[in-house]
């Protein structure tokens, strides 16, 4: 009985040294996709809203302000314009996008100047300056396509957008 108990003993405190050091991150992946997909299907919620400049809230939307209020629905803080959410970040080769990563075009020749929230199966949504809140085809031939810049996989510890 006694060599049992002296077996046990260190099994049993193994057994709570491991639990202690994996148990945080257990479920961790499972979480950050459910968490992007969240901010897919928030980012989805919102089409047809009216485009308006500067617009932050449902009443109207720029792209930046679009960007804003869906991830601030999420408990994330972003930089105000499309260049400084391009600023932050962790850079996304585009074959290799999630949904709830940002994408980024120059649309006014001058560096990056819209951004959209990428929600699968190559599509984007953004606030369209003609068309308000809408979703559209990343590769898009005779627009989007040819103005991509790039993509940014935002976290919620990167020095420019964070939890609250």
């Amino acid at each position: 009985m006694r060599i049992l108990t002296r077996i046990q003993k260190p099994f049993a405190l193994f057994a709570i040294v491991f639990v202690l050091l994996f148990a945080p991150f257990i479920g961790q992946a499972e979480a950050s996709s459910s968490d992007t997909a969240s901010i897919s299907e928030t980012a989805s919620s919102l089409i047809g809203i009216r485009y308006a400049y500067g617009g932050t809230t449902t009443a109207g939307f720029d792209c930046s302000g679009y960007i804003n209020y869906v991830f601030n629905q999420h408990g994330i803080k972003l930089a105000r314009t499309s260049s400084g959410m391009y600023a932050s970040g962790e850079k996304v080769d585009k074959n290799d996008l999630v949904e709830g990563d940002l994408v980024f075009f120059n649309t006014s020749g001058k560096g990056v100047s819209h951004v959209g929230i990428y929600v699968g199966d190559g599509n984007f949504a953004h606030a369209s300056t003609s068309k308000g809140v809408r979703i559209d085809k990343l590769n898009d031939p005779h627009y989007w396509g040819k103005r991509y810049v790039g993509a940014k996989r935002i976290s919620g510890a990167s020095d420019v957008a964070f939890k609250n």
